[in-house]
């Protein structure tokens, strides 16, 4: 009977696995599409070739978190930060992964915020038409709103408790992602549409604009930081360790994450062209087919997005929550209250509501940061493998992931430099509290 038991308990626990990592995965594939848009200086083939080998290097690099998560015996590393200390030291290991990792946490809780709030308000606009009063709320108010929704449902206190919230995110990302795409390639094209890359002045500019582009694809493929979180919230014995199921879980997840992403973007690409809207294809599908397209499909679609982004919105913010609790608890030593822990996820909604706010123009950023960032993802993961696990000298093992870890690093600074130069050359309009 015991034994029955605990082998239900596993598969329940094997199965909030599945659907919190399935549900992150995609959510930050594909709303991160919607919020920053798709590249526009790179053609369909380059595109599909540059998103697929993105995708296939950080399976690979996830592969390799998920085994280092208790790369030694009777340890288990269950934050990034953690790991990439063991790997490069504290100082450098803190040093490298402390920044990125906070701001993929943060800044991504402010974009959802951004996201939210102009869906709800688009949703709005949708289900009241022409009813609509002289004097509706202004974006700012309903970024508020969300905020306000997302506060509440942060009050779930760890990743265990949101199992359900991560269950309705996965759900429902699956399913807008997939009506985005089938109503965009259903309706007829606009006029003038054009599928060659914009063109440019001179040689250098399409280079560092290509740069600029790559970026943009690599900052969509980023929540690595949150692998270890997940796979902490697991039961591990030497008997059954958790990365078996954890890998089994995010197998499944990359086979929807590939089924969601890919006719996305090459769906929005056909659908749309040269003429997709900075604000991504959830903004051009309501600015192309509003008339075209029944109010209650887009009502739906949009409403499904909200669903997905308060969903979302615990579950990257929840490691913020923890390195503030553990922090709290180090310093006074004793457990943090209900009442502290409260106060503190109130504060930080509003000061994410406070920064989407202020600055509005975060998706003009998307290149920059992807380079910024893109080593979490793509090059760390391999110098931790080659540290930690130390495999044979000058072996096939050595040689790759210390290849791929330097040519991620080495990505990094090109796209990098490509995200500035788009800064410089476009001019970016710093609208500093005016959201549109």
């Amino acid at each position: 009977m015991v034994k029955s038991l605990s082998l239900i308990k596993r598969k329940n626990v094997s199965l909030f696995i599945d659907f919190n990592f399935l549900y992150i995965e995609i959510c930050r594939s594909c709303i991160l599409n919607f919020t920053f848009g798709c590249p526009n200086h790179v053609n369909r083939s380059w595109g599909i070739i540059a998103l697929t080998i993105a995708y296939i290097w950080q399976l690979y690099t996830l592969w390799i978190l998920v085994q280092l998560h208790e790369a030694v015996p009777g340890k288990r590393y269950n934050r990034y930060v953690e790991l990439a200390e063991a790997a490069f030291g504290n100082r450098l290991g803190a040093w490298l992964s402390l920044f990125p990792t906070a701001y993929l946490s943060a800044g991504t809780a402010t974009a959802l915020i951004i996201v939210g709030g102009e869906t709800m308000k688009l949703f709005f606009e949708i289900v009241c038409g022409p009813l609509c009063s002289s004097n509706p709320l202004t974006t700012v108010e309903w970024y508020l709103v969300f905020t306000s929704l997302c506060i509440v449902l942060s009050q779930l206190p760890n990743l265990n408790s949101i199992a359900g919230l991560s269950l309705v995110g996965a759900v429902t990302a699956i399913i807008y992602s997939t009506m985005v795409w089938v109503l965009s390639v259903s309706q007829p094209r606009p006029p003038n549409i054009s599928y060659e890359p914009l063109a440019l002045p001179t040689f250098t500019s399409s280079i560092f604009s290509v740069f600029n582009a790559l970026g943009i694809i690599a900052f969509a493929f980023r929540g690595h930081n949150l692998v270890l979180e997940i796979q902490s919230t697991m039961p591990s014995t030497f008997k059954h360790p958790a990365h078996v199921p954890m890998w089994k879980g995010a197998k499944v997840a990359y086979f929807f994450i590939a089924m969601c992403l890919f006719p996305l973007a090459i769906g929005g690409f056909w659908a749309y062209g040269n003429l997709m809207p900075s604000g991504g294809i959830l903004n051009a599908l309501f600015g192309f087919h509003e008339h075209d397209i029944s109010r209650s499909l887009l009502a739906t679609t949009f409403l499904l997005v909200v669903f997905s982004c308060l969903s979302s919105f615990q579950i990257y913010s929840m490691p913020v929550f923890d390195n503030f609790e553990a922090s709290y608890t180090h310093r006074t030593n004793r457990p943090c209250s209900i009442w502290v822990r409260s106060g503190f996820r109130v504060v930080y909604g509003f000061i994410n509501f406070f920064i989407g706010v202020a600055l509005p123009f975060l998706s003009s950023l998307a290149g920059l940061l992807g380079g910024l960032t893109l080593p979490v993802t793509f090059a760390y993961p391999c110098f931790m493998w080659v540290l930690i696990k130390k495999p044979t000298k000058y072996s096939f093992n050595w040689y790759f992931n210390w290849s791929l870890g330097w040519l991620g690093v080495a990505f990094s600074v090109a796209f990098t430099i490509g995200g500035i130069w788009s800064i410089v050359d476009n001019g970016l309009k710093l609208k500093f509290f005016k959201p549109s």
